[in-house]
């Protein structure tokens, strides 16, 4: 954690934000940015995957004075009425003038510090820069190498990299090497990564047509938990805003079965 020497305003931090995620580059089903407005100077950044009631009171009991997370409070389509759930998170917000950012695609997608990139490092899996490294729609699935093993033994690697048991989809022994990635909830790549070259698809849940499409085309499909998929981004925006702007920052982990 880093003590910072001076309080940042909240129109530096968005402005630093926007432009190291460029949220305006995606078609995205929320707003990116600033959710709930807290107050003007901000020292301690406290970063999350999702603004569940738990991440925003441990936050305030860790001194926030902002909130980071990949998944906000606001969604297409959601019922817009403040009641329930939705009413206990804005009240703790607002009551202790914290600040709630969020983004999504945008925190997916970023070639470093995102959260492919970041699942992506830690299973030791060499991502090409530019097109090459990509696929899918707007570009958010990563496509890369690592050295070749078994589907089981990767699954193995998985497993022990993010500390949960994963599903594997595909004969234990088909050998893997190459390399598609695209966390959280997106199953619906599986036929993008597989016309891109894959050997295997790793994200963070399987729906029931992608077990099919694995074992008929012949490329594995680890689901490795939503939750378990998408800590990492979050995390590595945050040391670099610590670094970059002399924020405290904190990653506070609530832990999440999905």
């Amino acid at each position: 954690m880093i003590t910072p020497e001076h309080p940042v305003s909240r129109p530096s931090l968005l402005e630093s934000l926007d432009a190291l995620l460029q949220p305006t580059l995606f078609n995205d089903y929320c707003p990116n940015g600033l959710q709930v407005e807290g107050r003007q100077q901000i020292r301690k950044l406290i970063t999350g995957v999702t603004a569940s009631r738990a991440l925003i009171d441990a936050a305030i009991a860790a001194g926030a004075d902002a909130i980071l997370v990949h998944h906000g409070l606001f969604w297409r389509g959601q019922d817009g009425r403040v009641t329930g759930w939705m009413k206990q998170r804005l009240a703790r917000l607002l009551a202790n003038d914290i600040n709630l950012l969020a983004y999504h695609l945008p925190l997916d997608a970023h070639p470093a510090l995102g959260n492919n990139a970041q699942l992506a490092l830690r299973l030791g899996v060499e991502v090409p820069e530019g097109a090459s490294g990509r696929f899918g729609a707007q570009s958010l699935g990563f496509i890369g190498r690592r050295h070749a093993v078994s589907a089981a033994s990767f699954a193995v690697d998985v497993e022990q990299s993010l500390g949960r048991a994963v599903t594997l989809v595909v004969e234990a022994d088909r050998p893997v090497e190459r390399v598609a990635l695209c966390t959280g909830g997106a199953q619906g790549y599986f036929e993008a990564a597989i016309s891109a070259g894959a050997d295997v698809f790793v994200t963070g849940e399987i729906s029931e047509p992608q077990a099919h499409y694995a074992r008929e085309c012949g490329v594995a499909y680890i689901a490795c938990g939503h939750h378990a998929s998408e800590r990492y981004g979050v995390q590595a925006v945050g040391v670099h805003l610590a670094q970059t702007l002399g924020l405290a920052h904190q990653f506070i982990d609530i832990d999440n079965p999905a």
